[in-house]
Formats: structure tokens, sequence, C-alpha cells
């Protein structure tokens, strides 16, 4: 099919020339534009390719940008994006200098609140719609939220709110049963029973419960329904609720019978739909190694528990659900529940691996402080996707890790620097810790072939010497270290530089700093995480303790927020990429 309706649409506006009966054409040409380009591109396909019909929907009968719509986490937002001024530059999506891969307010005047993380999109929605009210303005404000993000405590909180106030908002819910994985929980119970015919359940409707104008389940493809329901909607007063069914990946067939790979699957071909196949590595990805080592733990220690909030796939936990159903928990998008949910279990004896995300651990910082660090319990945090992750940009890094659990007392901060680290501090955890222990670990895979040897004791608070060296003392946390070791290896002269792996940010192993400041005048210190509040201002700290008189120069991320790009394109930006340290070196030198 050629793109005849689509060519002519730079805006919304352009949209609105249409007739009716001419979406359903532009929705398959959509949905093409979309395939055609993520085929070769990436990103991500699935959700986006769910919401054509409701995103045409939106933009055809409400006045945007004027009207404020908001997507929560916005993985589905492609469709928005190519319909509002960005189809031309859309190829650049998640590419360095290109267009962002989530909604973004610097972007564009249509993305009228910046997310990447869930369940926001309420609240915001609201916010803006007081707003409205305080200043006397008329302008209609949408929250479009998944079943998945839905059942956060987030969004709960802003329902509750919402419901207490006769803001003009419209909250959508976009119900395809699946978040990345499928979702869960009681709510999603709840949401199926509602999708079954008519039942009693209308006379018990937790949305009008909450005092919201509740309509549906309609058929989130079909623009009748779509267009005769939000027009209705557009005349009602206070807050709305409108439930919508979709099919993630429709339109695709492989995308909508396997919804958890083609959520982001890589290059696929666009004519058959089949993903393209990764080039065979020998190496395995720090996920896995964290996958497969919990489940030959737990068959030896009845005593651990897995915990995810909805990454079970993501972070490999899907191996020990697999192996030991009842001893793994997904608890849906709630992070915050997710670290309480272990502290409890630990106030019990059990050994709770909580695996999150490290940028995701970020939404559960009291829970870390007040339920697991003053109480002493001790749980396993296993941080994955910590450092620079590339092409999800500023709201998915994981560079914030260090610093912020580097200021809560009673916490062990452990960063492997290779996958038999990640499985011997695993091992060390499980045998019992008097505190907790946060093990932060890289998106993708290691640089070892053999990993999976015999588990051997990790000391807390000890660091390594990886390279003697005489003029210059370079120490680094976690996997870094590998660029660090990469530009060692051009040095004609291998005597002048000494390479520390510290392994602890906390404890921190001061009988090797104080040897090492013995020893050198110039130290460099380098983490993938933030200088500020990181690895290397602890050092500092500890050297100006001691008085130590040398020189101390700290390479990791800048205090400002880095973007979308390759993780090698970012590290060249923070100056922590293999060329960058040699050359810090030999200035120093």
């Amino acid at each position: 099919m050629s793109n005849d309706l689509l060519k002519n649409i730079q805006i919304p506006a352009d949209l609105r020339k249409l007739t009716s009966e001419e979406l359903p054409q532009l929705a398959q040409e959509l949905r093409e534009f979309i395939i055609d380009v993520v085929a070769t591109k990436e990103g991500h396909l699935g959700a986006s390719l769910g919401v054509v019909e409701l995103t045409i929907a939106l933009h055809y009968l409400f006045d945007t940008p004027n009207d404020l719509l908001v997507w929560d986490v916005g993985h589905q937002a492609y469709g928005h994006k190519i319909l509002t001024g960005r189809k031309d530059v859309f190829h650049t999506n998640r590419q360095f200098d290109g267009i962002s891969g989530f909604p973004k307010r610097s972007e564009s005047e249509y993305d009228t609140f910046g997310v990447g993380h869930s369940s926001t999109a309420i609240s915001a929605a609201l916010g803006m719609a007081i707003a409205s009210k305080l200043q006397g303005v008329k302008k209609h404000h949408i929250a479009v939220i998944g079943d998945a993000s839905i059942a956060s405590g987030m969004a709960f909180e802003a329902l509750n709110h919402a419901g207490d106030t006769n803001a003009n908002l419209l909250v959508i819910l976009n119900d395809n049963a699946i978040g990345i994985d499928p979702s869960v929980g009681a709510l999603k119970d709840y949401l199926t029973k509602i999708k079954a015919p008519r039942l009693e359940i209308e006379q018990h409707n937790i949305f009008e419960a909450l005092n919201f104008d509740y309509s549906g389940p309609i058929d989130g493809h079909n623009f009748e329904e779509l267009l005769r329901e939000l027009d209705r909607l557009k005349k009602i007063q206070g807050p709305k609720f409108l439930h919508v069914i979709t099919t993630k990946g429709k339109g695709l067939r492989q995308a909508e019978q396997d919804q958890v790979k083609y959520h982001a699957p890589g290059k696929f071909d666009k004519i058959s739909g089949d993903v393209l196949p990764k080039e065979a590595s020998k190496y395995t990805k720090y996920q896995d190694v964290f996958g497969k080592t919990i489940v030959e733990l737990a068959q030896q220690n009845e005593k651990i528990v897995g915990i995810t909030p909805a990454m079970l796939t993501g972070s490999s936990l899907k191996f020990m659900l697999e192996a030991f159903p009842d001893r793994t928990f997904d608890v849906g998008i709630a992070e915050q529940h997710a670290v309480t949910l272990a502290a409890g279990m630990a106030t019990q004896g059990l050994i709770p691996f909580c695996n999150i995300y490290s940028t995701f651990l970020q939404r559960a910082f009291d829970q870390v402080i007040h339920d697991v660090a003053l109480q002493k319990l001790p749980v396993i945090f296993c941080l994955d996707r910590a450092g620079l992750v590339g092409e999800d940009g500023a709201t998915h890094h994981g560079v914030f890790d260090l610093a912020y659990l580097n200021c809560i007392p009673n916490l062990i901060v452990f960063a492997p620097c290779n996958e038999i680290e990640l499985r011997n501090i695993m091992f060390t955890a499980q045998q019992g810790l008097e505190h907790p222990i946060a093990i932060r670990y890289p998106r993708g895979k290691g640089k070892l072939e053999q990993w999976n040897l015999p588990f051997e004791k990790i000391e807390i608070g000890k660091g390594a010497c990886l390279k003697e060296g005489n003029q210059i003392a370079v120490l680094s946390i976690g996997t870094i270290a590998d660029n660090v070791s990469e530009a060692l290896n051009l040095f004609k002269n291998k005597e002048v530089v000494a390479h520390y792996d510290l392994r602890f940010v906390k404890p921190l192993d001061e009988q090797l700093l104080e040897s090492v400041f013995e020893k050198f005048d110039t130290i460099i210190t380098i983490e993938d995480g933030t200088i500020k509040g990181g690895f290397g201002s602890t050092v500092l700290e500890y050297a100006s303790e001691v008085n130590y008189q040398g020189k101390i120069k700290l390479l990791g991320v800048p205090d400002e927020f880095i973007h979308h790009g390759t993780i090698q394109q970012l590290q060249e930006i923070c100056g922590i990429d293999v060329n960058s340290i040699k050359k810090t070196i030999q200035d120093l030198l």
C-alpha cells in the first residue's frame, strides 16, 4: 500500500482534514511506517502497534497541542511522534543526536510531559487539569496508561485524588493484559472479569467507586466505537475513565503471538516479521549469569526467594520461575512494595534476592533506607542495567546508584568487575550477611567464556590489585575495569601504571587505599556512575581524612543528564571510553 494519506500529514491539524472513513486506511499506513523503520533501526515495537487507532482518534478529536495528552511510560508513543511533526526524522529514533524513544518536553510541544518510568501520567495530567482550572483555561487533559502501569501505587494515589476533584481529566486505560511481561495481580484479574459479558460487576465498578465516570470496555481497534465514545466524553464534566481493549503488536502476526519478544525485538524482517538472528556470541549477558546462578544457589539453599517488579524476562528471573515457581515473585510495577516485601521476608529468615533495574530502584529509595537498612535486614539487591544503558537514554541510565546508595548507613555496596565476581558475591551473600547488600552490574554481555566456575567466598570490603605499576594508580569500580585494562594495554611501557579494583564502594578498603596513597602521588578514579557523590568522591573524602597530599583525578559521568546513543558514544562523551582513559593517563604522565 502506498502511504497516500500519511505523506500529507505533518501535524494533527492535517489529520483533522480527513473524513472518519479514511482513518482505517491511515491506521494501516501508520502501522506499516512504524514496522518499516523499527525493523531496521530497532526500538519498542509492540506497544506502539497496539495503540495506532487510539493515537489517531485522540489527535483527530482533540485539539492537540492545546488539549494536553500525556502518555504513560512512552513505549507506545511512536505513532504519536510520527503524527506530530517528527515523521521525517523518525528514522533517527533512539540514535545519538536523534529523537528520543520516549516523549520529551524539549523535543516537541505535543510532548506535554517527559516520561520513561511507569505510572506517572495520571498525576501529571491531573496537575495540568488543576492548573487549567485555577487559571480559568478551558481545555482537555488526557492520560493514556496501560493495565500494567495502572496497578502501580502512584497511579492509584492519583486516581484517589482525581476522584475527589472536579478536574477536567480523562484517563484512558489501554488494556492489553501485558506490560513487558504479562500483567500480574488482583487488579489484572478484575480487569479480565470486566471484559467478560456484562456481569454483576458493573454495580461494583472499582473506578466508579473512585468517582470516575466509567465507560467501556470498548474495542480499541474500532474507529466507530472510539470516536463515538471519545466525542461523548468530551462533553462530560469532571474525572472520566475510558476502558479500551487493544492487542499489543496489532498488525504484525508474530508481534501479536509473542508479545514479550516483540516488545523490543531488535532488527527483524518487515515482510515476514521474523526477528533476524543476532551474531552468535561466546559471551553471556550479565542478567543470565544472575538468572542461572540464583537457580544454582536456590537448589542448595531452600531459603532463597527471588523478587522482581515486572521484569521477569529483563532480569532473567524467569529461570528461577521455571525451576521454583513458589519461590519467585513478580509483584508488578511496584518497586516500593518489592523492597518492603523483601524486608518482611528477611525478618522471617528467608533470603530474598530483590532484582530491580538500577534506574527503577530510585523509585524505592525511602524503602531501602527505612524498611531495610535502618533495620539491618539482609536483603540482597541485584541492580541490573547499572551504568550507561545506551539507546533508552536519560530516563533509564543506572548512573545514580553508587551515589544514592553510598549515603545510606548499614548498606554494603558492591560492583563485580566480571561475571565470576557476580557469581561469587551472590554465593557469599546467601551464606549470611549482617547487613543488606546492593550488587550492581551492567546491561549486556560480559567478557569471559568460562564464568561458571566453582563458588568462592568474597571477603567483604576488600579490593584487589589487578596490575602493578610505579608512577600512576588507576582505581576502578565494576566492569569499567575492562576499559582501563584495554587502555593500559596500549602503553609501550607497561610498568608505569598500576590498576586496582576496589570492588566495594562501601565499606571502602581503607587499608588498600593507604598503601596506594603511600606509593603514588597521582591517582585516577574511574566509574560508570555520577562523579558527584559516587566512588571517586568517596576516595577523595578518605584522602582528605588521612591528609593525602597527591593529585586525584576523577573520571565518570558528569553532573548532567546524559541522553541516548550507543554505550560507546556515551562513554566517549563522559571521557570513560578506552581512548579517553589512555589520553587522561598520558596527560598526567
